[in-house]
């Protein structure tokens, strides 16, 4: 149950007639797996520890430098060189004592994405290269874990989520993150963002609306983005929406669906 402090701290949302204090709870039983403790990661976590979500989970592999501090919000100058875990942790505990973390100071691969997204109820995927998203997507299919991805790129972004293993109102399975991007880019097709650059406050604009999604979704309020994605532009402040609808070609839910060591093999 909710705490004295806690019904304090979180009276905001439970004022609000679609959380309230169910849905609050909901938030407090919740477990949510963040991939990636970047310039996306850094706002979902914040934003998701402030909210009461009750543990998270935060796969990343890399340090704290200083070139990440210019978007990366959750770390801070005296973290330089400490995992980005763990400054994530210390940033979480700061926030809210109240939420767990579960670091995970790892790249996601072939041989312990399965394990690691099937110990939460969703994940979030803030990574910044293509072959993770892929995985992670793959991963939380067979897994049946609702995702919310989100990618950006010097002054652009775009966010969906991602639940392919349920079906629509018609019936019709949910489309995949294979049927947006059938086929991965090759390396070096497109810029990594530090050969491109990339304008801080737009992953916390992202990141945030990645935070806003999975409160959505933990709560049930509102209405998802499955099915559609949003696109960014910060240059003109312009937001679009695009629709997109299971590919029966996609590999996952498709007419000829693949395994996940198939899938891996191809990887």
């Amino acid at each position: 149950m909710l705490s004295p402090a806690e019904l304090e701290r979180y009276a905001r949302h439970i004022v609000l007639q679609e959380i309230g204090g169910a849905g609050q709870q909901k938030l407090k039983n919740a477990r949510v797996l963040v991939i990636g403790a970047g310039g996306l990661g850094a706002p979902v976590l914040q934003y998701l520890a402030a909210a009461g979500v009750g543990t998270l989970g935060v796969a990343d592999d890399d340090t704290v430098s200083l070139s990440n501090l210019q978007r990366q919000v959750i770390h801070d100058t005296d973290q330089l060189g400490e995992p980005k875990v763990a400054s994530a942790a210390e940033a979480i505990a700061r926030l809210n004592p109240n939420v767990k973390v579960e670091p995970h100071p790892t790249r996601l691969a072939g041989h312990n994405a399965m394990q690691l997204v099937s110990r939460y109820d969703l994940v979030v995927d803030g990574s910044d290269n293509f072959d993770t998203r892929y995985l992670v997507s793959d991963a939380c299919f067979f897994a049946q874990k609702p995702l919310v991805t989100a990618a950006v790129g010097q002054f652009d972004g775009s966010l969906t989520t991602l639940k392919p293993h349920e079906t629509g109102p018609d019936g019709t399975a949910n489309p995949t993150y294979r049927c947006l991007f059938p086929q991965k880019p090759r390396d070096g097709l497109l810029p990594t963002c530090a050969q491109a650059g990339i304008l801080g406050a737009l992953t916390g604009i992202i990141g945030a609306m990645q935070a806003m999604e999975v409160l959505k979704e933990l709560t049930g309020t509102g209405e998802g983005l499955v099915g559609r994605m949003i696109l960014f532009d910060a240059r003109t402040v312009r937001m679009e929406t695009i629709r997109y609808k299971r590919s029966p070609k996609n590999p996952l839910n498709g007419d000829n669906p693949k395994t996940w060591a198939e899938l891996l093999e191809e990887a």
